[in-house]
């Protein structure tokens, strides 16, 4: 059973493997080293090259880990190419000893190290276990997907349930390193798993969207806080929870994608180089107000207004079309894009992205998504 319903209330909820979340300022320091499964394990951390370069993070894990480090890739760009994650795969087959995969940064790095240990398995049948520390919003750690880009500059990816990280810790003081900028726009990421999560089919709920409606609550008042104090210790771990919160309670029974916005989000982030953080501030808004004419979106978009301050009119259809508003308003007080006037996609591409986004290339769906990417532009 996969399946969750409304009307009947009727669900089923599995958890993932994760075993231990970790929060708040000096976490790394105080539990990375007890957080690896046995005393004799070796780790190999994949990271980012801003991180490994501009910040002494990555250095200061290395030194925590000591002898138990294995090595550092620091190479995995934005999306995640493939050839990256090949070289850094290689890296770590070599050494037989590591058991151990820790993953620092954003949805690139903690995806990459997904997609190594989904590699290892398949040629010796052994999962790696995975400790990751999140400098972003975008909870991939949340997740059993691990999303790539191909050569072709496509998205794809893999899926199992053994690719859920084992350990995450968010830690505040590794917060501070990430600019602001992709801190908020990665915080509309999660703003985008909370909201789609609340219409998808195989969400559960409870806790799946009980645990939305909190985040997308938490994520509207926080985010804001954040823009006026980026140092502020206190908002930034109450942001990192409401990432978690927005999708770490899905569990294992996840079916197909999370939803439109997403589905948008992968049409234009890596075959035109847009960061996905950005891609839900482009998308989230419009696509709340297109959900919000069917009936049983709306329905459920529409219990999140006392949880932003908005009272509900009893009218779904409405009350869904204004949380799109107040989504779209956010965006545009967090100073992010609202639009694609920065990005290099041409309107020629419309038809393309609308393809990808539904996987059709005709019909009424077809058509009502491509009148929403043409308001990109």
């Amino acid at each position: 059973m996969t399946e969750a319903t409304t009307h009947p209330l009727s669900g089923l909820w599995q958890p993932t493997q994760l075993q231990k979340l970790y929060y708040g300022s000096e976490t790394v320091a105080k539990y990375l080293v007890d957080a690896l499964p046995t005393k004799q394990s070796k780790a190999f951390i994949i990271t980012g090259n801003s991180l490994a370069t501009k910040t002494p993070l990555v250095k200061q894990v290395e030194d925590l880990l000591s002898d138990r480090h294995a090595g550092t890739f620091s190479k995995i760009g934005e999306h995640a190419p493939v050839a990256d994650l090949d070289a850094a795969t290689e890296l770590v087959r070599k050494d037989e000893k590591i058991d151990t995969v820790i993953s620092i940064g954003g949805g690139s790095p903690i995806d990459s190290a997904k997609a190594i240990s989904y590699r290892l398995h398949e040629k010796s049948g052994k999962w790696l276990y995975h400790i990751t520390i999140p400098t972003t919003l975008s909870a991939s750690e949340c997740t059993m997907m691990a999303g790539f880009t191909e050569a072709s500059g496509l998205k794809t990816g893999v899926r199992a349930v053994e690719l859920v990280p084992h350990v995450v810790l968010y830690d505040s003081l590794f917060a501070l390193h990430t600019p602001p900028r992709l801190w908020l726009s990665t915080g509309m990421r999660a703003m985008d798993h909370a909201i789609e999560l609340l219409y998808h089919p195989t969400a559960s709920e409870m806790p799946a969207r009980w645990q939305s409606l909190q985040a997308a609550g938490s994520l509207f008042e926080n985010l804001p806080k954040y823009k006026q104090d980026p140092k502020d210790e206190d908002t930034i771990t109450k942001l990192q929870l409401a990432a978690f919160a927005s999708l770490g309670f899905l569990g294992t029974n996840l079916k197909g994608g999370l939803g439109l916005s997403h589905a948008l989000g992968y049409a234009l982030g890596s075959p035109y180089g847009i960061p996905h953080g950005i891609t839900s501030c482009i998308t989230l808004g419009h696509v709340v107000k297109l959900q919000a004419a069917n009936p049983a979106a709306a329905e459920q978009v529409a219990r999140l207004a006392p949880f932003i301050g908005e009272k509900k009119s009893g009218d779904n259809q409405k009350d869904a079309e204004r949380i799109g508003e107040r989504v779209l308003k956010l965006v545009e007080e967090l100073g992010l894009d609202k639009d694609l006037k920065n990005y290099k996609v041409g309107e020629d591409q419309i038809p393309v992205i609308t393809g990808r986004a539904t996987g059709q290339k005709e019909g009424e769906m077809f058509d009502k998504v491509e009148g929403l990417v043409k308001g990109l532009f």
